[in-house]
């Protein structure tokens, strides 16, 4: 049953307080499947009890189990429309540009300039991330390999924190996260903060947790709440890779040749005729 029709049903025996969350959820389900209960309770001034006997009300046993019922339908109901093949590839590859254009959109010029500032100047640099962000991490890492920068990617979370502890004023960490909310990462990028490293945050919102303790955060677009791990957020997260690593090769144009030539010659022999 749609979450609409179960509201409706359910309006009338509802608080006046529920009323508002319930209000709330059918102006946009989008606020829902991408907001946390601390934005409806911001918005709405309700407490967390509250949201809860909302959800439970409504047949759900809380907010999690609401947020991924309005998700599943919403994803339900992009994917019945896709019953033309043609018109299928024409939608994927729309969205991929839609993706490039929105990434660059949100990009921050004068905090760009200043993360490569850092990278330049970074006595050494660690790029963390978790899960497919931490495949990401080794796409960066053999990015900037490529232009004579050295860095280390580590997506263990154990590793992180053992690296973390033993970061220095002089040193970057590079964080990769599409929500900036993995508890893992988070606890490392934690520790490196405490040890006055320099932080820059990879992440599709200013507000999350990562970018509130980073130095620099270079916004991403964020891929959908249901489907996770498509290419949505995988491209925009390359796309801001790419750049950086493009922009301290422009930077530092001379050197940055001489790795190139020097990878392409230790490898040409390697391949086969």
């Amino acid at each position: 049953m749609k979450i609409e029709t179960v509201i409706k049903e359910k309006y009338e025996s509802l608080t006046k307080s529920e009323k508002k969350i319930a209000n709330y959820v059918l102006a946009s389900k989008e606020r829902i499947v991408y907001g946390t209960m601390n934005d409806i309770k911001k918005a709405i001034k309700v407490g967390d009890a509250t949201i809860v006997r909302f959800c439970q009300k409504l047949g759900y046993s809380g907010f999690s189990d609401l947020k991924i019922e309005v998700a599943k339908e919403s994803y339900s109901q992009k994917s019945s429309n896709r019953t033309n093949l043609t018109l299928f590839f024409d939608e994927n590859e729309n969205s991929i540009i839609e993706i490039l254009h929105e990434t660059k959109s949100k990009l921050d010029l004068e905090q760009f300039e200043k993360s490569s500032k850092l990278i330049s100047e970074a006595s050494a640099i660690y790029i963390f991330g978790v899960g497919l962000s931490g495949n990401t991490a080794k796409d960066l890492e053999a990015m900037f390999l490529r232009i004579g920068v050295p860095v280390k990617a580590i997506s263990d979370s154990h590793f992180q924190l053992q690296t973390a502890a033993l970061l220095k004023k002089t040193d970057l960490i590079i964080g990769i996260s599409l929500s900036g909310k993995t508890l893992e990462l988070f606890e490392s990028i934690k520790i490196a903060k405490e040890q006055k490293a320099q932080i820059i945050s990879i992440t599709s919102s200013d507000y999350s947790p990562l970018a509130q303790l980073s130095d620099i955060n270079l916004q991403t677009v964020s891929e959908e709440f249901f489907d996770g791990g498509s290419l949505a957020g995988k491209i925009s997260q390359l796309y801001i890779c790419e750049i950086l690593v493009k922009n301290h090769e422009r930077l530092y144009k001379d050197k940055a040749i001489q790795s190139r030539e020097a990878i392409i010659r230790a490898v040409m022999d390697k391949t086969v005729e």
